[in-house]
């Protein structure tokens, strides 16, 4: 008898703990298969932390592979369920796959969620990925950075503002943690004196952590308060633009900074399936599984679990019920398929509330009692370190780092502005160029670092269109000063560089005024040659230029009939090396080469040809007495001996496509 098949999307807290315990359940008795687009599972509760730099990225993470030996892991992102028991997902790379499955679980999680107010998908970055966490960490450090040199007070003062729209867990964490760590980076400089960081903490609610008990959500506004950040209840974001946002209370709040932790929304993968839902969740019954379809089942973020303990209700979308979920879900998957014991409801019962608000600060209940200060940070911390599944040594360790060394301020830049936009399916993992990605990923968007048609690979535009960059921002790809693609004033489409021309530095070979930028071959690039177009030297094969070889009015090529015969064929010239050829340099009888004995001396040697622009070489191109540059009016006949214009001399030909400035490379 075949082993049955258990497919589980996602490794968040309910697909983790579904694939540990079912792993436990069955003893090697089926196939689990874990489908999920990372290695690793992200205990998110410490990301602010990560973007505090109190944690390194790693410390927060748990390898799946090593932690699920007996699980099949596969990357890849699901994007549509067949209810004939396939699944069809995309992998890292692009390529698509089929997974087939005799008992499916959804734990896909939930993304970022939007609300319909202008510019806020295209200027806000979330806080559900460790990218987020990574690319907050250094936009932060780069703005006290540039306010520090900023020439004056407002570009200073815009810089250091940073606006968190959401009190919840998230918001008010990364707001209490963000303003002990730019307070930091300007105390320790003295020549960042009188530079004031300013971190605003908005939301729509009247009081910080309204999910909370009374007690502990004054708590967490005392301590926000007290550290300098600006609490601002129900005032929250109209309108966010380039320079800044605009407040439901008419106040414009000039900033570079917009962070959304307004909340989450279930993975827009339940939607596809056409079953019944609620606010966006599965139904589900108390055993986790679908109506009517007893191969699926769903859990955490993406399911509407009835909350027994409050008939009419549903749990709600935390990490307490998602962990729990993944137990109560793997019980009944074993059951279902005869490998366990009987079906078990999901009950609760909550243990308390924990929020950090960093150094020593914290708020939490434990078992309804409520706590604050010191107590509070010893229980909030004792307790994370509880509930990881891993890692807990290394957290700890840097734990006590923090407290006896300086957090260190850089910036790595690997993960830019337009590789994280707000609008995506998959928060935790960071977009590449040319990636694959969904639709939704793909589209460019405008503001600093955003993504072209180069980077998205569709050539969309996003909500937004294209906007101007912010001054002394990371630049985007296919703008100046950006790396791999580079587009010049009046060009149109992006077009890729190669890796050797990126390596080089060299300039993409679009012109002013051209329709595209044009690709150069591996020998143009490598002589320095630009590619022929409007307003160009003409190549070969184009209309007026020089016919190519083996063409109509061409020069034949070699071995043709009436050509040169080529090396090494009967009646062609000989090689060198080749019995009758004529030696090679250094060889008996050759020619001796440069700077060898009886060799002709190299340019700039005693006794040898001196270089262009040494005394007594020949002038270089534009220098008084030397040869014009291409499109310069000649002062007469070309000298004898030199080629004329219509066959030019073998190497690098004049670039005459742009400026003396910008031929100089890129700005």
């Amino acid at each position: 008898m075949s082993r049955p098949r258990i497919l589980i999307v996602g490794a968040g807290f309910a697909g983790f703990r579904t694939a540990r315990t079912l792993s436990r359940l069955t003893r090697g008795r089926a196939h689990i298969t874990l489908l999920n687009p990372t290695d690793y599972f992200l205990y998110l509760p410490l990301l602010p932390q990560v973007a505090a730099g109190i944690l390194e990225p790693r410390r927060v993470t748990v390898s799946l592979s090593d932690s699920l030996p007996d699980v099949r892991l596969v990357l890849g992102e699901a994007d549509r369920i067949d209810l004939d028991e396939t699944l069809h997902y995309t992998g890292p790379e692009g390529e698509g796959g089929t997974l087939a499955y005799d008992r499916l679980v959804l734990a896909a999680g939930s993304v970022n969620k939007l609300l319909p107010i202008p510019g806020v998908a295209e200027h806000a970055h979330g806080f559900r990925g460790l990218p987020e966490a990574l690319y907050l960490r250094d936009h932060v450090t780069r703005q006290v950075e540039l306010a520090a040199s900023a020439d004056d007070a407002r570009t200073c003062a815009a810089r250091c503002t940073f606006v968190v729209v959401g009190a919840g867990y998230t918001g008010t964490e990364v707001a209490a943690h963000g303003q002990m760590f730019t307070d930091a980076q300007v105390r320790k400089h003295p020549l960042r004196r009188g530079m004031r960081p300013r971190w605003m903490l908005l939301d729509v609610a009247k009081r910080v952590l309204p999910e909370m008990d009374g007690k502990l959500s004054a708590t967490a506004d005392r301590v926000l308060r007290q550290r300098g950040v600006d609490v601002r209840m129900g005032t929250s974001v109209k309108e966010a633009t380039h320079d800044g946002v605009l407040l439901t209370d008419g106040e414009f709040v000039e900033s570079r900074t917009l962070v959304w932790c307004v909340g989450v929304r279930p993975d827009p993968l339940v939607e596809s399936l056409g079953l019944p839902m609620e606010k966006g969740r599965l139904l589900v019954d108390p055993h986790l599984r679908v109506p009517g379809r007893p191969e699926l089942f769903a859990c955490g973020d993406v399911a509407a679990v009835p909350d027994l303990s409050n008939p009419g209700s549903y749990t709600p979308m935390t990490a307490q019920h998602a962990w729990r979920h993944g137990k109560v879900a793997a019980e009944n998957v074993a059951a279902s398929l005869g490998l366990g014991g009987a079906r078990t409801p999901y009950r609760h019962r909550d243990l308390g509330f924990v929020v950090d608000l960093g150094g020593a600060k914290a708020a939490a209940n434990p078992l309804g009692v409520a706590l604050s200060g010191v107590p509070a940070g010893a229980v909030t911390r004792g307790y994370h370190l509880a509930a990881m599944p891993g890692n807990r040594v290394r957290v700890a360790a840097d734990w006590l780092l923090d407290a006896v060394l300086p957090r260190q301020a850089v910036q790595l830049g690997l993960v830019r502005s337009w590789s994280v936009p707000l609008d995506t399916s998959s928060p935790e993992v960071a977009r590449v160029p040319g990636g694959p990605g969904r639709g939704q990923d793909t589209s460019a968007r405008s503001g600093p670092g955003a993504a072209l048609a180069a980077d998205t690979g569709d050539g969309g535009t996003g909500a937004g269109g294209p906007g101007p960059a912010r001054p002394h921002d990371e630049p985007a790809k296919g703008r100046p000063g950006s790396g791999a693609t580079q587009v010049r004033p009046g060009s149109g489409a992006a077009q890729p560089r190669s890796e050797w021309e990126t390596a080089k530095g060299r300039p993409a070979t679009g012109r002013p005024g051209s329709g595209s930028a044009e690709l150069r071959s591996e020998a143009e690039t490598a002589k320095g040659r630009p590619a022929a177009g409007p307003g160009g030297e003409l190549s070969r094969n184009q209309a007026g230029g020089e016919p190519a070889r083996n063409q109509p009015r061409g020069e034949p090529g070699k071995n043709q009939a009436g050509g040169v015969r080529a090396r090494n064929e009967p009646g062609g010239v000989r090689a060198r090396n080749e019995p009758g050829g004529v030696p090679a340099r250094n060889e008996p009888g050759g020619e001796p080469a440069r700077n060898e004995p009886g060799g002709e001396p190299a340019r700039n040697e005693p006794g040898g040809e001196p270089a262009k622009n040494q005394p007594g070489g020949e002038p270089a191109k534009n220098q008084p007495g030397g040869e014009p540059a291409k499109n310069q009016p000649a002062p007469g006949p070309p000298p004898p001996g030199r080629p004329s214009a219509g066959h030019p001399a073998p190497g690098p030909v004049k670039r005459t496509d742009v400026t003396e400035d910008s031929a100089k490379g890129d700005s």
